[in-house]
């Protein structure tokens, strides 16, 4: 890592925050989660180490049966007012939030409301034909829609910041996806894709009556008592005490704030805000049948596509297997569901193993920062292939 990033990251990893509890009294060690992964533990001086060299700023929560094992902050949430990174600083997610849309359809799915194996022409108006009849609600949930990413259009990035309300980011959006061509045909591979969840969310609008925000704040947000979680705009972002901004390196080197650049309020595919807590308490009643039904729980969470994924040079590739919304894999015997998100000052990362009751939360508000390093330590613990103390 260059000298210049660590220094800049060495403003930002200071105000380590002790482990505590989530709910109540902090979970003993047990068979499910081993003594290194608590207080002072191998996984904390791994943080720790991350921290103090510059590569980490942000949150970690380690908790099980919904008690924190282990909460660490560093860092500074807002620089320019000298705020520190806490155990309940609210973080925008990115593409973590496409497992709250992915739970929302099939709640709609469940209801009989949308039909996974119906074309997305016959809940939208105005796509083009080769779309419309060709992509099912399922190739939008598995990413096999053969739609590419708006995110990364020009028109995109001339609009992003000039919409000023939740109406005009989504039509705005719906509108350059309309006149994208497509990539490939929808159903006959998968590509990871912002527009899909985009639409997918449009059709949650759509079957649903309300707006794609209004209704996962409803039955996604609040069903999962996430009392913090919302889609805060881009004001609030700026001047919400509670709220992480995002930074990256400035022209000095010193840290820039990124948050004027952002969109005004977060997407179908991109930036729900939540607290680390927020997010257990959401794992816990996605696993727990809490959201949806026992079948269609089971349904949404099992792999239906298969590739490879790593996200960091330090992290090995391992096989997964897409569901709706998170990506499962098979480590040490022991099925694990998660979900990575990615952006300028932006790095998410949530991990669920269902048989341990553990979830694992890292959220960072610096870009490069070192969290999927941090999320493998704590996985290959937890699964006996541990790493070196």
């Amino acid at each position: 890592m260059a000298t210049k990033r660590r220094s800049v990251l060495g403003l930002l990893a200071t105000a380590p925050v002790a482990a505590g509890a989530l709910l109540s009294a902090p979970a003993a060690a047990s068979a499910a989660v081993p003594s290194d992964l608590g207080p002072g533990g191998s996984f904390d001086r791994y943080i720790a180490r991350r921290a103090a060299a510059g590569e980490f700023t942000g949150t970690v929560l380690l908790a099980h049966k919904g008690k924190a094992v282990l909460r660490r902050s560093h860092g500074m949430a807002d620089v320019a007012r000298g705020l520190p990174n806490g155990p309940d600083t609210i973080f925008a997610l990115a593409s973590v939030g496409k497992v709250m849309t992915a739970v929302a359809a099939v709640q709609l799915v469940q209801q009989g409301s949308l039909a996974l194996q119906e074309k997305v022409g016959a809940y939208l108006d105005g796509l083009p034909a080769e779309l419309a009849d060709g992509a099912t609600v399922h190739d939008l949930l598995t990413h096999r829609s053969g739609l590419g990413d708006y995110t990364r259009t020009e028109a995109y990035q001339q609009e992003l910041t000039r919409w000023t309300s939740a109406a005009e980011v989504m039509s705005g959006i719906t509108a350059i996806i309309k006149g994208m061509p497509l990539a490939y045909p929808p159903g006959s591979r998968s590509a990871y894709s912002n527009s899909g969840y985009h639409l997918l969310g449009e059709i949650i609008a759509a079957v649903s009556g309300t707006s794609y925000h209004d209704h996962v704040r409803r039955h996604v947000l609040s069903a999962a008592r996430m009392s913090t979680s919302d889609f805060y705009t881009r004001p609030q972002w700026r001047d919400d005490d509670r709220i992480a901004h995002p930074y990256g390196n400035g022209p000095d080197g010193s840290p820039a704030d990124l948050v004027d650049g952002k969109i005004f309020v977060g997407t179908p595919g991109y930036n729900v805000f939540a607290s680390a807590p927020d997010l257990v308490r959401f794992s816990r009643a996605l696993a727990g049948e809490k959201l949806l039904n026992r079948a269609y729980t089971a349904l949404a969470l099992s792999g239906k596509t298969a590739s490879t994924w790593s996200d960091s040079p330090e992290v090995a590739p391992m096989p997964v297997f897409g569901g709706y919304g998170p990506m499962n894999a098979i480590v040490g015997g022991h099925r694990v569901l998660l979900h990575n998100g990615g952006a300028p000052g932006q790095w998410t990362f949530l991990e669920i193993y269902p048989d341990l009751d553990v979830v694992t939360v890292v959220l960072s508000n610096r870009d490069g920062a070192a969290v999927s390093p941090i999320v493998d330590f704590a996985r290959r613990i937890l699964t006996g292939s541990r790493p070196g103390h």
